[in-house]
């Protein structure tokens, strides 16, 4: 799928819409490369502490502006308005370092949509934060979004150089990407039975603290032996981080934790653990922040649906901007007690 069509209408995006972070952001750049429509967005990040453009931004517009041959005004730090025209796409080797511990994997949520869809095969080494607390870890885009994309025809594979735990940085992943002809819809309606596993990372840290947020998932989860993990690593810290795999037919859902200052190593397995309780009693496949991920490949499928465990106010916002892009709506329906389905609904037939 190629664009061509700088003369299209200008889509005008608030911002400010829904939660008001880079999400918006990113889904614009994303879906501007993939329809090949111009866009202007203003208030950008409003509704964080520190508004407008961060590096992690940046370096996502920089992209963007690169894969799409793009003109841009308004690209800096700082920066509360942009406007950002496409050309073509240009699949091809690209390298883009962050510069700080911003998220790797939010930089590719903005380029990924156009190199599933691009005419051609794509190599992209990304350096940065690889394992973020706000931001999709490695572990997860590795284990549970890449591999749905399989099932949709994206031949997808990424591999870790070296980890960057925030606030040091410096990591470095490679991400490869094959598209296919034609991206095929995806129903994820049910879950069958499911193998937990568990991995914990200390990173110029001590052993222990990994061991005992072992010690809570293992008794909470009654996970044996065998079903954990423990990793130190002599560098690239100091990091903690802890990961549990939620294994079925479907998919794989994927779990995450970080440590902190200040918080307990008892208390930061917990909360992952009561992630994990809570998307085990739904019986939905699809977990939260999946949910999110899933609306662009989608939509740019034409189709279908998921029941997901929860829906977050990312997730309700990108699908606002979404039908700013492409002509379709969503569908969301509470089917049990804190289940939703998701379907997308095209007002046309999609191209």
């Amino acid at each position: 799928m190629q664009n061509a069509s700088n003369t299209q209408e200008v889509v005008e995006i608030d911002g400010s819409l829904g939660e008001g972070g880079g999400q918006v952001l990113r889904t614009c750049l994303g879906l501007s490369l993939v329809t090949g429509k111009p866009f202007t967005i203003t208030n950008i990040r409003a509704g964080r502490r520190k508004p407008g453009i961060m590096r992690q931004h940046l370096t996502a517009i920089q992209a963007a502006t690169q894969i799409g041959e793009a003109e841009v005004r308004g690209a800096k730090v700082g920066g509360l308005e942009l406007e950002f025209c496409p050309c073509i796409i240009k699949p091809g080797n690209y390298h883009f370092s962050i510069g700080t511990a911003g998220s790797c994997t939010l930089v590719l949520q903005a380029i990924l949509p156009a190199l599933m869809v691009a005419d051609g095969a794509s190599e992209v080494i990304l350096e940065g934060g690889t394992h973020n607390p706000m931001a999709p870890p490695y572990d997860y885009l590795a284990n549970t979004f890449l591999p749905v994309l399989s099932k949709m025809g994206v031949e997808a594979g990424v591999k870790l150089d070296r980890p960057g735990f925030y606030p040091a940085g410096g990591g470095r992943m490679l991400i490869q990407i094959q598209p296919p002809k034609r991206l095929q819809p995806i129903v994820l309606d049910q879950r069958s039975d499911v193998e937990i596993s568990a991995r914990g990372v200390c990173a110029e840290l001590p052993g222990h603290i990994a061991k005992r947020e072992m010690d809570v998932v293992q008794r909470r989860l009654g996970l044996a032996e065998e079903q954990v993990e423990l990793c130190q690593l002599d560098k690239y810290g100091p990091g903690n981080y802890l990961a549990l795999y939620v294994r079925s037919e479907e998919l794989t859902e994927t779990f995450s934790g970080f440590g902190e200052k200040n918080i307990s190593a008892e208390k930061v397995a917990g909360r992952v653990v009561k992630e994990v309780q809570r998307y085990l009693a739904s019986g939905a496949p699809v977990g939260p922040y999946l949910a999110d991920q899933l609306l662009i490949p989608m939509a740019l499928a034409g189709g279908d649906r998921f029941r997901t465990s929860g829906l977050t106010a990312h997730a309700l916002t990108n699908m606002d901007v979404i039908t700013k892009f492409l002509p379709c709506r969503f569908d969301v329906q509470e089917v049990d007690d804190r289940v939703w389905e998701v379907r997308f609904i095209a007002f046309v037939e999609h191209p």
